[in-house]
């Protein structure tokens, strides 16, 4: 029988927590507002460099979570 808790092992966690990160990213381009830790929300209309950045900073780490998945998931296969 399959282990029902196999995405939490890794390599699959960091799949997971990298499709968490750009669901974030995703929600905060569609909402016009993000969270910055420490600081709090930051709106597109009212600091759009700032928000921008850590949007940016949201999608470029959920892309390279998700690319050490797929390069992890590559080395076990052989």
């Amino acid at each position: 029988m399959r282990d029902s808790f196999w995405l939490l092992r890794p390599p699959y966690t960091l799949f997971v927590a990298g499709m968490f990160i750009l669901f974030l990213a995703v929600l905060y381009t569609y909402t016009g507002k993000a969270w910055i830790r420490f600081h709090g929300w930051v709106y597109r209309a009212k600091e759009p460099k700032r928000y921008w950045l850590e949007v940016a900073a949201y999608y470029v780490g959920g892309v390279f979570l998700i690319g050490i998945f797929l390069y992890e998931v590559r080395a076990f296969s052989n």
